[in-house]
């Protein structure tokens, strides 16, 4: 890959991981006027929408895959979409927005872990610093600064489904890199959509005290417009620009960019009026270093043989 394909994937992932930062608080304010199934339902529904009429007007690539493949694409998708989703934004009645973004930027750790399990590696001794440090700045701010509450294994509840939810996706962005060779990106997203309505609409249909219909049309102007805005640029937009930023750059290198979505958390929320702390900027701050280091460290070796 020449140096503008490779600088135009990492642009478009840091527009994707901006969507995806500022879909927290507004998620979270959203929340306040429908329930997390309503919202996750209707962020699938409008996102499948949207894709079902881009294929329409636009077509899309022909492609054939066999029996075997479409149940693992229907499979990946459900799992991985639905799952990411259902975590989200159910944990998100019980925890800070950024504390959702922050333990969504475990997903390059997890995701590494994942593709070194698969095919049978281990990873660089800068992967495994990098890591770390961007781990150990996760675990700084949803422990509150007591760092003793990880022997203790106090999480609360909304902490604990974000957590699934992120592993959830780490096993999409793995999963992802290898289905995008043998299926267009647009298809497989519309179907990803597909498969998460599907999941979140029969868990409505079970569950009696959630009506999608009447809480969104029931809600105020700005409810509204805020579960659009999740639906069309959080979801459509951010997975198409997520699924090509893969395909690219490799679920590992991709995943990295998960770290800048707490980034646009905090300034998103701080933008709405929702609380930040200093323990979570210091958090964020310890990602970011995370993420910067074995490139300061590659940037400082090359220095050095100059």
């Amino acid at each position: 890959m020449n140096s503008s394909s490779t600088l135009k994937a990492v642009v478009l992932l840091i527009i994707c991981t901006f969507f995806w930062g500022s879909c927290f608080p507004i998620g979270k304010n959203a929340l306040n006027e429908v329930h997390a199934l309503t919202l996750v339902f209707w962020r699938f529904a409008i996102a499948a929408a949207c894709l079902a009429l881009y294929i329409l007007v636009m077509g899309a690539e022909r492609f054939v895959l066999t029996a075997r493949q479409w149940l693992w694409v229907v499979a990946v998708s459900a799992v991985g979409v639905g799952g990411l989703n259902l975590g989200l934004f159910t944990g998100l009645e019980h925890t800070a927005a950024t504390n959702g973004s922050l333990i969504m930027a475990l997903s390059p750790l997890t995701t590494a872990l994942i593709a070194c399990v698969a095919m049978r590696t281990l990873p660089t001794w800068l992967q495994c610093l990098s890591l770390v440090v961007s781990l150990s700045g996760v675990l700084v701010v949803i422990t509150n600064g007591h760092l003793d509450a990880l022997l203790k294994m106090e999480f609360n509840q909304g902490d604990k489904m974000i957590f699934c939810g992120m592993f959830a996706w780490s096993f999409y962005t793995y999963c992802s890199q290898g289905i995008s060779r043998w299926m267009p990106v647009i298809p497989y997203t519309f179907v990803g959509m597909l498969s998460g309505a599907t999941v979140i609409g029969l868990m409505c249909l079970a569950t009696p005290e959630v009506r999608p219909f009447a809480e969104l049309f029931g809600s105020s102007s700005i409810g509204m417009m805020e579960v659009v805005y999740i639906g069309v640029f959080g979801t459509v937009a951010g997975y198409l620009l997520w699924l090509n930023g893969v395909r690219a750059l490799g679920s590992p290198t991709a995943a990295l960019f998960f770290n800048f979505v707490p980034v646009f958390a905090v300034l998103t929320a701080y933008m709405m009026g929702q609380t930040v702390t200093l323990l979570q900027l210091v958090g964020i701050a310890i990602v970011i270093l995370g993420l910067l280091l074995p490139r300061l460290l590659t940037f400082r070796k090359v220095a050095r043989a100059v």
